[in-house]
């Protein structure tokens, strides 16, 4: 498994979607479990890295597929409380494949899932070891980012290409367009030295702001 380091304390390994090992002098966070055929990747990384808690940016099976050996091994699993009837197979909604809604409820519910116990709620404005929760709606209601200094890790609010730069995932894969256009405008916002996406290279706060700069009205865009 390669671990990439990008800033001090902050380090990325991909297991499908980017996870993300986080240091601080109050502890250790990983962001994001990547998908469940990573599990004995993710199973490794949760041992050598032992962190304090796993957040899960979104329920989306790309992102949470390991969550429930997070919450097997003993270690606390923090989302959005929108996010939770996903998280536990209580609602088995799922944008993929696009536009094929029955498959998606079947893949969501052939997934393990973490216990109703063992799933906690982490709201904005909340700290996780020094890392403040952000909410960045849109590709899904409860999706969170994490922010300390001028780092945001923004999950699926924006993608990341080494060619091409910002993107948001296609219409088709949000929860509401609208509504991921609007955050993506209130991260170019934002006074930081990087967005680190959930797929794909860091992105700078230019690349973020020519992004938002295409859209010129709600519902336009990829």
């Amino acid at each position: 498994m390669n671990i990439e380091p990008l800033f001090p304390g902050v380090a990325r390994t991909t297991l499908y979607a980017n996870v993300y090992l986080l240091r601080t002098p109050q502890g250790r966070v990983l962001l994001d479990t990547g998908t469940v055929n990573h599990a004995p990747a993710f199973t490794r990384l949760l041992r050598s890295f032992d962190p304090d808690a796993v957040v899960v940016s979104h329920s989306h099976i790309d992102h949470a597929g390991n969550a429930f050996l997070a919450a097997r091994l003993g270690y606390p699993v923090l989302a959005h409380p929108l996010e939770h009837a996903r998280l536990l197979g209580q609602d088995h909604t799922l944008p993929y494949p696009a536009g094929r809604p029955r498959t998606g409820r079947l893949i969501s519910r052939l997934h393990p899932r973490p216990g109703a116990g063992q799933l906690q709620a982490v709201e904005p404005g909340e700290s996780v070891r020094g890392w403040e929760v952000v909410h960045l709606p849109g590709h899904t209601d409860g999706q969170i980012g994490l922010r300390r200094g001028g780092v945001l890790l923004a999950a699926d609010a924006v993608l990341g290409h080494p060619r091409t730069g910002a993107h948001l995932p296609r219409e088709v894969y949000n929860w509401n367009h609208a509504v991921a256009l609007h955050t993506l405008g209130r991260m170019a916002a934002l006074d930081l030295q990087a967005v680190l996406p959930g797929h794909g290279p860091a992105l700078s706060t230019a690349q973020l702001r020519a992004r938002a700069g295409r859209d010129v009205a709600p519902g336009a865009g990829e």
